[in-house]
């Protein structure tokens, strides 16, 4: 059990942290289309990232596909990249809001976001017996740590759109164009080597 709690807390940090704010700015960037009432169909979007995460990062484990690192830590700002640039460019009315779209970005996404961590995690588990047992607790604690990061996003959205009144559909394309901005900035201080 020792082991279960280990990695579900280092599932956590994985999200909560501050060296984790490329996680936090895609999570945002799914996230802020969204208002409180709809918070379950974010959590589906969260549980969606999560288990692209966990495919990769259990592929990642068992040295099933390896992907050199630099390579990752370029592409992961990518995702943010195009899905804050989704934001950005359709119209935000509710009926346009489909989960499925969303749903794809999440779980393709996620798939790209688990192989950040997966050498560092494969190091981790070399030597630990119950390879399951980690797996499954760093995927709970990242799932747990998204989960505290999307009811930020939503009580702040219900702050902004319904306290101040901010026209949601401004608040959606100021958040996400500092979220592209940025992530686009961290996109182009990655730029992998080609020799």
């Amino acid at each position: 059990m020792n082991s279960f709690w280990f990695y579900f807390v280092e599932g956590w940090r994985h999200i909560i942290s501050p060296d984790a704010l490329d996680h936090q700015l895609f999570i945002l960037a799914l996230a802020i289309i969204y208002t409180f009432r709809e918070w379950k169909q974010v959590l589906v979007l969260v549980t969606a990232f999560t288990i692209g995460h966990s495919l990769t990062l259990g592929l990642s484990v068992f040295d099933l596909i390896r992907v050199p690192s630099s390579w990752v830590e370029f592409l992961i700002p990518l995702t943010i990249v195009c899905t804050a640039l989704w934001n950005v460019l359709r119209r935000h009315r509710p009926e346009s809001r489909q989960i499925h779209t969303n749903y794809f970005l999440a779980l393709f996404f996620g798939l790209i976001h688990g192989l950040g961590f997966a050498n560092t995690i494969r190091i981790m588990l070399a030597g630990d017996e119950s390879i399951g047992t980690g797996l499954l607790g760093f995927n709970l604690g990242l799932e747990a740590g998204q989960v505290i990061v999307v009811l930020a996003i939503l009580l702040i959205t219900k702050l902004m759109v319904g306290r101040i009144r901010i026209p949601q559909r401004i608040y959606i394309f100021v958040v996400s164009a500092v979220v592209f901005l940025l992530s686009l900035k961290m996109a182009l201080e990655r730029i992998p080597s080609l020799s």
